[in-house]
């Protein structure tokens, strides 16, 4: 990949895999963080990034696992949270309301069916590229998905019906 390519690619790329990581981690600042640190590194292997290949599911599981180490390791929370007690409230809208539920509906689910789910979901993946992505079987990514909904079904019903 090129560099113009590699800049093209980030231009369209980097809003939507923000997204996708804030629906799978839940923090909106940490997804920015991991998505940013992932195209750092794909930058520095920017020749080796295949256009073609899905450069979108490299960061995007780039991102994740980095999100996975910081949540094991415990550290940089203090600092995210004096970034986010810093951040301008003008600085990006708010949410809709509908998101906001989702964002907590999704909180209930287990990390590996909020992942699935949003890459299935949100992503638009099939449970192949699902599993492919996630490194689980077709069989439990199906699970996952089904677990998943019944999990969500009620929580977001309540949310439409207003209750």
């Amino acid at each position: 990949m090129t560099d113009a390519e590699f800049e093209e690619f980030y231009t369209h790329s980097v809003k939507p895999l923000v997204g996708q990581v804030y629906l799978m981690t839940g923090d909106l600042h940490e997804a920015q963080d991991v998505v940013q640190e992932a195209f750092v590194r794909a930058w520095t292997r920017r020749a080796r990034l295949d256009a073609g290949a899905g450069p979108d599911a490299w960061v995007r599981t780039t991102a994740w696992r980095l999100a996975v180490s910081r949540w094991r390791r415990g550290r940089r929370a203090t600092e995210a949270w004096r970034r986010h007690s810093r951040a301008h409230t003008t600085e990006a809208p708010a949410p809709d309301p509908g998101t906001v539920a989702l964002i907590d509906a999704l909180r209930e689910l287990s990390d590996r069916q909020r992942r699935v789910a949003v890459l299935h979901y949100v992503c638009d993946l099939s449970v192949d590229q699902v599993a492919h992505e996630t490194g689980i079987s077709a069989g439990t990514v199906k699970t996952h998905l089904s677990r998943a909904r019944a999990a969500l079904a009620p929580r977001l019903l309540e949310e439409e019906h207003g209750v």
